[in-house]
């Protein structure tokens, strides 16, 4: 009581509206409000965490659920959070922006719908705020940007990706590489319906390079 906080342990949960969180230990920091009943403003997972709500499911070593300000941050070798269609993975740590509705994955982030994949140090899923179920409309990737398709694998500096089009927009530096053949320019359109990449130039005046090299008898 002096420190205004529940500690539970072995199989914990936690349950506010529609998201839970589960986890072999649960730290709920409460305070009175102006009805001089307690209230829990913040939460501490320890252990196989896993936090539900009626649209996402994520997994992680660790969490700090922020009620007041709706920010959930998970951290540990393995984060995930799963959506109907999206899987995002992170390696150092993810924050959800419940009001903002956007998720920040860093460290080796990848994106996944079905056989697509977007890569980089950090992305950012912006989640559409219309309809009852959560789906991501649009992704940011920053950083060692990779790009994957059955028969290209695109590298850049940064990346705009639209999950629901399969359009990854990428640019500075990139590279467009398909067995020995390699295209070289500063921004690139990847469709990853179809497997198409258009090399583009930045500015009027500027030239994509290439290295074709034919394939030997």
């Amino acid at each position: 009581r002096a420190k205004q906080l529940y500690l539970a342990r072995g199989n914990a949960r936690a349950q506010q509206g529609s998201v839970a969180v589960e986890a072999d230990e649960l730290i709920a920091f409460y305070r009175p409000n102006a009805a001089s009943e307690n209230e829990i403003f913040r939460i501490d997972a320890i252990g196989n965490v896993r936090i539900v709500s009626d649209e996402e499911v994520a997994h992680s070593d660790k969490a700090v659920y922020d009620i007041d300000n709706g920010l959930l941050v998970m951290t540990g070798d393995r984060i995930q959070l799963d959506t109907a269609k999206d899987t995002i993975v992170a390696r150092d740590s993810m924050e959800y922006y419940e009001t903002r509705r956007l998720a920040v994955a860093r460290g080796d982030a990848i994106a996944i719908r079905n056989d697509r994949r977007v890569r980089a140090d950090v992305l950012t899923a912006h989640f559409d705020d219309g309809g009852k179920k959560a789906e991501i409309k649009r992704i940011e990737a920053l950083g060692n940007v990779l790009v994957s398709t059955p028969t290209d694998i695109v590298r850049a500096e940064k990346g705009n990706y639209d999950p629901v089009r399969g359009i990854a927009t990428v640019t500075g530096n990139v590279k467009i590489t398909r067995g020995d053949t390699q295209l070289n320019g500063e921004r690139a359109e990847v469709n990853l319906e179809t497997g198409e990449s258009r090399l583009l130039s930045s500015s009027p005046g500027t030239r994509v390079r290439g290295l074709f090299l034919p394939k030997s008898k």
